[in-house]
């Protein structure tokens, strides 16, 4: 009786990561960036100003997923991993999420209640 209900659980299980069910970037560890960031004085402008962000508050886009899907496609932890090379210079996305996420650290949000309101503002 106790192997059916294993192989049950198991074949259930395997099931559910085959089709993706119950998977997406939550199931996935956001962040662990630990190459340097670029400097901002590389860049102009929105650029040069998401950029900066990143500088000041690292540990906080460390903890956010970049919905540019960056993860699946470049191999990056999280938000954080599009500034440590040129990425989020020509994604649109990685910088609105940048800004959206100092907007809200600048009036106080902590982290948790940020990552919320990115998913919210920024899941497809």
């Amino acid at each position: 009786m106790h192997k059916t209900k294993l192989r049950k659980g198991l074949f259930i299980a395997a099931m559910l990561v085959i089709t993706g069910i119950g998977i997406s970037h939550a199931a996935n560890p956001i962040g662990g960036e630990n190459k340097p960031l670029l400097s901002p004085d590389l860049f102009k402008g929105k650029t040069a100003y998401t950029y900066q962000i990143a500088n000041e508050i690292p540990d906080v886009l460390d903890s956010l997923y970049c919905y540019c899907d960056c993860q699946k496609h470049s191999g990056h932890k999280s938000l954080l991993s599009c500034y440590t090379d040129k990425h989020a210079a020509f994604c649109d996305v990685c910088q609105n999420e940048a800004i959206m996420a100092y907007e809200l650290y600048k009036q106080g949000k902590d982290v948790k209640t940020i990552k919320k309101m990115i998913d919210e503002r920024f899941e497809r």
